[in-house]
């Protein structure tokens, strides 16, 4: 990924779309950035399921966006129904969500297993990004301790490369809430985020973008953030288009 200045936009797909609709999803997006184009002001992540990745790196990134994975195996070798950082790299993607909240939730994982999988994925030369948030609704200052503690734990061993890492801040009590988290508590965590990190790091984590139920109107509100994590919103392709034309705004 780019170093700033930059706005990033990111979609993950989860596992909403089957086989045929992440295809023309694909399509559909490609189709919309050849309609156009972005600027070199704007950069384009998308994250489809495993199966996808070949088609979306196909279609997508000749058109300079960047294909990820939604997850990475610990390592290669005898990991059953897991996909190794190493072969992601080979199929051409350039990031790879790490820790999100879902995974750490639903799969159990654990503080160790995020940082062998960001671990994974620097070695292969791709950049992570590393999701973070609080569970409760709280304050900011509290929030930022919370996921600088959740950064420290996953950069541990790879301190040097923190400036490579993109952090996804995603408060798990608006990720799939009807609304964002509050433009003050969002832009308070990033602040506070940013200096706890600063203070504790001879280096700069590379930049900070927000999830967690985003969608139009919100970019322009957030001018300290580096851009946003869509989800559900933008499996609309029409949607997406809102947003990157926001970032192209900036």
């Amino acid at each position: 990924m780019p170093a700033a200045p930059t706005t990033i936009v990111g979609v993950s797909t989860k596992a909403y779309l089957g086989w045929r609709d992440s295809l023309d999803w694909v399509d559909r997006v490609h189709d919309l950035l050849v309609a156009a184009p972005l600027s070199a002001g704007t950069r384009l992540f998308v994250v489809p399921s495993f199966p996808v990745i070949p088609a979306a790196v196909e279609r997508l990134a000749p058109l300079g966006v960047i294909v990820g994975a939604q997850n990475v195996a610990v390592s290669a070798g005898a990991l059953t129904g897991e996909v190794s950082a190493g072969m992601l790299r080979e199929l051409g993607v350039g990031i790879v969500e790490v820790g999100h909240a879902e995974r750490r939730s639903v799969f159990q994982e654990t503080d160790d297993v995020v940082r062998t999988k960001l671990a994974a994925v620097l070695a292969e030369g791709m950049t992570p990004l590393l999701c973070v948030g609080e569970p409760d609704e709280g304050d900011p200052a509290t929030a930022a301790a919370f996921c600088a503690d959740q950064i420290a734990s996953a950069i541990t061993g790879n301190e040097s490369r923190l400036a490579e890492v993109i952090v996804a801040y995603e408060p798990v009590w608006a990720i799939g809430a009807a609304e964002p988290a509050p433009v003050a508590h969002i832009v308070g965590v990033v602040a506070a985020l940013r200096r706890a990190l600063a203070d504790r790091y001879a280096t700069s984590v590379g930049q900070i973008i927000y999830g967690g139920s985003a969608g139009p109107g919100l970019l322009a509100t957030l001018p300290s953030v580096d851009g946003l994590f869509l989800g559900r919103f933008a499996h609309n392709p029409a949607n997406l288009r809102i947003v990157l034309d926001e970032a192209e705004a900036r």
